[in-house]
């Protein structure tokens, strides 16, 4: 019966049907987020457990990998937690040298060379402030509606918590029933397509494993670049600095551009108008971005994404305007897929009738 409608209600009628399932994901949005999140967690981690099953059961193979990957990230944890915790300390502890080197340095400058004069500032001041912003923000009218308010947010991290616990969960469970899964989902591909969908699917996998493979290593080389270099320079927050834009690399020029800024800010404070020591923080920075450029993206990524500089950036504009921080940091894998769909479209369209010369498309024939 459905086949016997006309095509624009048929058509209709299906344009409709995706409306509504698209609406309703979006209203189950918190609720597909983890199993989204645990997806793409065991997609990536897929290849080192089929590596580990051949040698064990699979159910034990990922065991051992989230055992490895916990002793791996403990011994991260306690070799760069004390250093760390007192770049921190450090910083935390520099707040009033800080204030001082304002009031009694960038003020005089300023004042010295332009019309303007700005306020001084002092740490009870700042306190003030904090506290009335807190008090405007965030009134509390009596002890009930504090309470009210401490349960629905301990509710509310509870909730973070619980999901943040269930993603490491639903991961096992996609890992377990990988194969069977992707198996079935294969079965399901109308015959005539599946050899196209098939290769379709392995360019994406293949384009996807190498950006992955290839950012992590940029982030770890660069974030260890960063730091030998500033702490070569004598600058005190230099590790953390260093490490912080190395892992901020992995959207394209926040790492720069948050690693200079920062480094700056805490050379001017610890240095004062030095400049032999500015220009070796941004010397710094620029020989990490020289590597970055022509050394360690040639190397390890190289054109296996195929995406150029131009498109590296309107994909990091556009995720950033879709989807904010969030969109800053899917946009390349993203956009690498795009660029296999968009690569096997245009190949279809030069080999499809219309192109050679037909007067409409298959698809829009009754």
């Amino acid at each position: 019966m459905f086949s016997r409608l006309d095509p624009f209600f048929r058509r209709l009628f299906i344009l409709t049907f995706l409306v509504l399932f698209l609406y309703a994901l979006y209203l189950m949005k918190s609720v597909i987020a983890p199993f989204f999140a645990a997806f793409i967690l065991a997609y990536f981690l897929n290849p080192l457990v089929s590596m580990v099953a051949k040698f064990m059961p699979r159910i034990l193979a990922i065991a051992v990998v989230y055992i490895s990957g916990l002793f791996v990230l403990g011994g991260l944890l306690i070799w760069l937690m004390p250093m760390l915790w007192a770049q921190l300390q450090l910083a935390w502890e520099s707040l009033p040298a800080l204030v001082t080197w304002y009031n009694d340095v960038v003020r005089a400058w300023i004042g010295q060379h332009t019309n303007s004069e700005l306020m001084p500032l002092e740490l009870n001041v700042i306190s003030d402030a904090l506290v009335k912003f807190f008090q405007n923000n965030y009134q509390v009218a009596d002890a009930q509606s504090f309470i009210r308010q401490a349960l629905t947010s301990g509710v509310s991290a509870a909730n973070s918590l619980g999901l943040t616990v269930m993603v490491p969960i639903l991961t096992f469970y996609f890992l377990l029933g990988w194969h069977k899964r992707l198996a079935s989902w294969q079965a399901a591909i109308p015959k005539p397509y599946t050899k196209k969908v098939l290769e379709i699917a392995k360019d994406c996998d293949r384009a996807l494993m190498n950006f992955a493979k290839g950012q992590l290593l940029v982030m770890l080389l660069l974030g260890a670049i960063y730091a030998v270099q500033l702490h070569l320079i004598g600058l005190n927050l230099g590790l953390i600095i260093g490490i912080s834009a190395g892992i901020a690399s992995f959207v394209p020029y926040l790492g720069f551009g948050f690693g200079i800024v920062a480094a700056l800010a805490a050379g001017l404070f610890q240095f004062g108008f030095d400049w032999v020591y500015l220009a070796l923080i941004v010397g710094a920075f620029m020989v990490g971005q020289v590597l970055e450029g022509y050394v360690l993206q040639p190397l390890l990524l190289g054109d296996k994404i195929g995406l150029s500089p131009l498109w590296v950036i309107f994909s990091v504009l556009a995720g950033a305007s879709l989807l904010g921080f969030v969109g800053m940091l899917i946009a390349l894998p993203v956009s690498a897929v795009l660029n296999v769909l968009v690569h096997h479209a245009y190949k279809a369209y030069l080999d499809s009738d219309w192109h050679k010369g037909a007067r409409q498309l298959d698809m829009w024939k009754d």
